[in-house]
C-alpha cells in the first residue's frame, strides 16, 4: 500500500472515529444528496414572512414585502395589535390587554369564556401583587363572581386566587406560586396563541415547525443508517448520538 493509499485510509478512519460512522460511503452518499437538495428562493421568503408574521415583527415584514414582493396574506395593523396584547400582558397591564383585545375583535373573549376568566384572574394577581387589597375584594366580587356564576368549573381558580388575600405574604402562602412573575410571560404566550388561531395563523411558525420535524427525522435516521446528524441545524455535522 503506497502512502497515499495509508493516508486516505487514516483520513477514513479517523472520519468514522470522529462521527461515529460504520459505512463511510453510505455517510458520504448521505451528505452528497443533502447537499444537492435545491430549495427555491421564493418558498424559503415564505417562510421567512410568515415568521415575521407569526413572531410579531410587523415593520420588519412590511420591509420584507417591499424587498421581495411576497405578500403578507393578513393586514400588518393586526399584528401590531396583537403584539401591542402581549406586551401589556407581560408588563402586568391586563386591564389594557382586554381593552386592545375588545378593539381588535370582541368575539373573541365572547366565544372563549375560559380565556376571558383568565383573564379577568390575572387582573385579580395583579391588584393583590400590588398591595391593592380592597380594589382586589372589590374586584372579586363584581367581576370575578359573575363569571364563576355562570361556569362553576372556574370556582377552584378563583378560591385559590381569593385565598391569596388571607395571607400577610402572599408570595410565600400555598397558592404563592400564582404570583410568580414568569407566569405572565406565560400566559401572554398563551393569549398571543389564541389570537393567531382566530386569526386563521398557526400558533407556531412554518419555521419553527420545519425545524421540529428536521430534528426529528434527524434522530429518526441516525438509528437506522449511517446519516451525517446535524447538531445545530445550521450545517455543522456532528457525532451519530442523538440528544
Amino acid at each position: 500500500m503506497d502512502d497515499d493509499a495509508i493516508l486516505k485510509a487514516k483520513i477514513a478512519e479517523e472520519i468514522k472515529r470522529t462521527f461515529g460512522v460504520k459505512d463511510l460511503k453510505t455517510y458520504v452518499k448521505w451528505l452528497n444528496t443533502r447537499r444537492g437538495i435545491k430549495i427555491r428562493k421564493q418558498d424559503m421568503n415564505k417562510i421567512v414572512m410568515d415568521f415575521l408574521l407569526t413572531e410579531g415583527y410587523d415593520e420588519a415584514a412590511e420591509k420584507f414585502h417591499l424587498e421581495t414582493g411576497i405578500q403578507t396574506g393578513i393586514d400588518i395593523g393586526n399584528v401590531a395589535d396583537r403584539m401591542a396584547v402581549k406586551t401589556a400582558l407581560q408588563n402586568g397591564d391586563v386591564q389594557a390587554a382586554i381593552e386592545k383585545l375588545n378593539d381588535m375583535d370582541p368575539e373573541i373573549l365572547d366565544t372563549s369564556p375560559h380565556l376571558f376568566f383568565r383573564l379577568q384572574q390575572h387582573q385579580m394577581i395583579e391588584l393583590i401583587r400590588n398591595g391593592k387589597t380592597e380594589e382586589a375584594l372589590k374586584y372579586a366580587r363584581e367581576d370575578l363572581a359573575p363569571t364563576v356564576e355562570k361556569n362553576q368549573s372556574f370556582l377552584e381558580d378563583m378560591e385559590k386566587t381569593v385565598a391569596l388575600l388571607g395571607f400577610k405574604d402572599p408570595s410565600n402562602c400555598p397558592y404563592g406560586e400564582l404570583l410568580d412573575i414568569s407566569l405572565r410571560l406565560k400566559f401572554a404566550n398563551k393569549v398571543n396563541a389564541v389570537i393567531l388561531t382566530n386569526q386563521r395563523f398557526e400558533q407556531d411558525s412554518q419555521l419553527l415547525y420545519l425545524l421540529k420535524m428536521l430534528r426529528w427525522v434527524n434522530i429518526q435516521l441516525a438509528e437506522v443508517t449511517d446519516y451525517p446528524l446535524m447538531r445545530d441545524f445550521m450545517g455543522s455535522y456532528g457525532r451519530k448520538t442523538a440528544s
